[in-house]
């Protein structure tokens, strides 16, 4: 299954290099209640140069499908609008 990064876990004052907000791209999670079924599942990012960035799903975020993933260290900037595969 496939994800898109859609930004940083910020607030006014504060950002949280480590955690990002995705949209899984099947339609069947659209809502709070289906997106519940993905916490605790791993995502994964490839890197160009063929590294790999795990994280983890650990809530949902608001109420139209998005995930709070934190991953095990921050992503490069061209992240952002980039794929993940969610295992």
């Amino acid at each position: 299954m496939q994800a898109t990064i859609l930004s940083n876990r910020r607030g006014v004052r504060t950002q949280y290099n480590n955690q990002y907000i995705l949209k899984v791209d099947d339609e069947k999670y659209s809502d709070k209640k289906t997106v519940s079924s993905l916490l605790g599942k791993k995502t994964i990012y490839k890197t160009g140069s063929g590294k790999t960035i795990t994280g983890t799903i650990v809530s949902a975020h608001g109420n139209k499908g998005a995930v709070r993933v934190i991953f095990e260290k921050g992503l490069p900037g061209t992240a952002i609008s980039q794929k993940v595969d969610v295992k």
